[in-house]
């Protein structure tokens, strides 16, 4: 007999019990599930709603059951159909008829959403540490690249010369912002909604704080129907999971590139790399492969979770069923992700004579002879035409903007003089982006010693927030 088959006069259809079951995934849960079960059974005790010898028979009983899990000494039973249903029949089992009175003044509507709360603020907290590992990396990549000039590209076609510390720090910026959206949805997650019931609240004179004071929530949603309807905390952690892997896309598809013979900027660490079955000299990128291609399932389950909710009336459905399998795939997929990066970019091997050879091949230094001539007095129009005939002179001759005599500059402006060649040089052209937030060796260091700060309060978060939500209910 169903927990919940009082009403029914016949036994549910096998597939609608294999159909509508979420056990084989929502067991995940379990720790979470009895988490908020004890804290609730000693609501239920304080308050006078059931005896508290019959509260402390139930929590011990609880707690039994957790150790019976933990131990892989249960079977998890698809006609139970989901994780509460079967911790409370294991609760049943252990206690006898009392174990019961576990569900007074609740529903699984405001049960498994604070289950879903418990476990997705401890996993924002491991992401965002697992995140700032990343940062951590690609700052100290940059640090130790100071000095490493690459072509910069717009449209993938090499544009100005800058530091490869530079072009690091960015993604390491891009990072530090995935890192604070993450950081900023953790206070509408840590959220109770427990108390709401299916959705009208409870004639019990339940105490709702303090539950939440047991579990370490900052506070209780204040309309029922909201509690257990709201899945825009997932929705939340999905968005900002998907902004976060394309950023490790975007790096990925820079790895893929410049580990390619044609770039040869960088290798990375045969740890992270795999070989071909019938090709002996391949050394495939796979890891930063999987990462771009992985990409897609995370915005497929945010597509998805935006799609289940978009027409559903208030309050809880069956549909919302659906709100677990992409999350935690999501969780799965980012941690899987974040760790293998911080390992990748640490140990890449940069091959720095390869990127500066590449700026004194190139034309990528054309703009700084347009400012040469415009500090010599040239309108910035006129300027960038002369420099376009120039390179399209090179061009022709085969030659690169260094190469030409002072002779051949002049044939195009007098305003050129021996100082050019000074100008031009890659390591005068990158540092002559000396504004905040330039390529000029000592704003890289500036933005630099910036991360490093942001990174101290990074990791000051992740500690906190640790200790935050450490329970002592099991």
């Amino acid at each position: 007999m169903k927990l919940w088959g009082g009403r029914f006069t016949k036994p549910t259809d096998k597939l609608v019990e294999e159909y509508t079951a979420s056990i084989e995934f929502d067991k995940k849960m379990w720790k979470e599930d009895i988490s908020g079960s004890l804290a609730h059974v000693k609501m239920l005790g304080r308050c006078g709603i059931i005896g508290e010898d019959e509260a402390a028979t139930i929590a011990e009983g609880l707690k039994k059951v957790a150790a019976r899990i933990d131990a892989g000494d249960v079977e998890w039973s698809i006609s139970n159909e989901d994780v509460h249903m079967n911790v409370e029949k294991m609760l049943l089992e252990e206690v006898g008829p009392v174990g019961g009175k576990l569900h007074t003044g609740r529903s699984r509507n405001d049960q498994v959403t604070t289950d879903m709360h418990l476990y997705l603020r401890a996993r924002v907290i491991e992401i965002v540490d697992l995140a700032v590992k990343v940062q951590e990396a690609l700052i100290e990549q940059a640090k130790v690249n100071l000095d490493t000039i690459l072509p910069g590209y717009t449209h993938l076609q090499r544009a100005q010369p800058v530091l490869f510390a530079h072009h690091l720090m960015a993604y390491a910026s891009m990072m530090q912002r995935d890192i604070e959206r993450l950081q900023d949805s953790w206070k509408r997650i840590n959220v109770l909604p427990l108390g709401a019931g299916a959705l009208a609240g409870t004639t019990f004179p339940i105490d709702r704080h303090f539950v939440a004071e047991q579990l370490k929530f900052d506070g209780v949603y204040i309309n029922s129907m909201d509690a257990v309807s709201d899945r825009d905390y997932i929705v939340e952690f999905l968005a900002n999971a998907s902004l976060l892997i394309a950023h490790l896309s975007r790096l990925s598809e820079e790895f893929i590139l410049w580990m390619s013979n044609e770039f040869n900027f960088v290798e990375l660490d045969d740890a992270f790399c795999t070989g071909s079955s019938i090709m002996p000299q391949k050394k495939n990128p796979d890891v930063a492969e999987l990462v771009r291609g992985k990409t897609g399932r995370v915005y497929g389950n945010l597509i998805g979770m935006l799609t289940v909710i978009k027409g559903l009336p208030l309050a809880y459905n069956k549909d919302m069923q659906e709100d677990k399998e992409g999350m935690f795939d999501t969780v799965y997929t980012l941690h899987g992700a974040l760790s293998l990066f911080a390992g990748m970019i640490s140990t890449m091997k940069v091959k720095k004579d390869n990127m500066r050879k590449a700026v004194q091949e190139d034309f990528s230094n054309a703009t700084d002879l347009a400012d040469y001539l415009v500090n010599k007095g040239m309108p910035f129009r006129q300027a960038h035409e002369v420099v376009g005939k120039t390179v399209l002179y090179c061009i022709e001759q085969n030659k690169f903007l260094l190469d030409l005599s002072l002779e051949e500059y002049k044939q195009f402006s007098e305003l050129f003089e021996e100082d050019i060649y000074v100008a031009l040089d890659p390591q005068q052209v990158v540092n002559a982006r000396d504004c905040f937030g330039g390529t000029a060796s000592n704003r890289v260091a500036e933005q630099i010693a910036i991360a490093e700060e942001l990174l101290k309060a990074n990791h000051t978060w992740v500690d906190a927030h640790i200790e935050k939500i450490q329970l002592d209910l099991l």
